[in-house]
């Protein structure tokens, strides 16, 4: 069973660019009104000036979903300029730190889980309960194949961790969500082309990892990477369904529940 999602309203995390900016313009194409959220407002500005010239609604809110006052200032903004937010897509991430682990950080590795993570069940959870009680809600999590593959990134232990806790957050959220009309899925949506790619193909191998580098320049090289548009309407064809509780892939058609 699927719904038509004209007329809903939306948060969509990392919106300034890639992933998240073209998930964006899919909701506006479908009649959603949108909060777009990021850093940076001149391309958070340059998103909203495009879900216009759709004819859409746009809402820009400048945040660091970092810090948990901003996170929560972001809630509060988007349920009053938008009358409520029906559909969550956490998209915001970083893939830092990067390099061997026994020379990462702790504080590094422990404040990227807390974005990558921590921030996208506390946004989550500030705006679940209006889900519930409207008994309609969609919330997806962009995660990442390398979940599936976690050899796959070699020094790249604090991404990994995260999107691997992530879908376990998002598969178990969904079983006590079972039946209150709100769905949450993990997405992962390929092999992408985006800023977070060029800025790993532009740090020192030396630093990182021969491999890690390799692996990266190498996609890019070979021109398997995939542009946001196309991951972004992978999901849109997903998002109206009831289907919940699932790990969604961008390279097949058929959702599941485990790697």
């Amino acid at each position: 069973m699927t719904t038509s999602l004209n007329g809903r309203t939306a948060l969509v995390t990392g919106a300034g660019r890639g992933i998240g900016r073209a998930i964006a313009l899919e909701l506006a194409k479908t009649g959603v009104s949108v909060a777009l959220v990021a850093r940076s407002h001149d391309e958070l500005a340059a998103g909203a000036a495009s879900v216009r010239e759709l004819g859409g609604t746009a809402v820009v809110i400048t945040a660091d979903v970092a810090d948990p006052n901003q996170l929560a200032r972001c809630a509060t903004r988007a349920r009053d300029e938008l009358g409520g937010v029906d559909i969550l897509v956490n998209n915001a991430a970083v893939v830092w730190p990067l390099g061997p682990s026994a020379e990462i950080d702790p504080d590094d590795w422990a404040a990227a889980i807390g974005i990558n993570v921590v921030a996208v069940a506390s946004l989550t959870f500030a705006l679940l309960p209006a889900m519930i009680e409207q008994r309609w809600g969609r919330i997806v999590n962009i995660s990442s194949g390398v979940v599936a593959r976690p050899t796959s990134m070699i020094g790249g232990n604090a991404y990994v961790t995260g999107k691997a806790a992530l879908e376990t957050h998002t598969v178990n959220l969904a079983a006590e969500l079972a039946g209150s009309g709100v769905t949450a899925n993990a997405f992962r949506p390929g092999s992408v082309d985006t800023a977070m790619q060029a800025w790993i193909r532009g740090q020192d191998p030396d630093r990182i990892g021969t491999n890690l580098h390799q692996r990266f320049s190498r996609s890019y090289a070979e021109g398997s990477l995939i542009a946001p548009e196309r991951s972004a309407r992978s999901l849109l064809d997903r998002l109206p369904g009831e289907e919940t509780g699932r790990i969604w892939d961008v390279t097949d058609p058929v959702s599941h529940s485990s790697p």
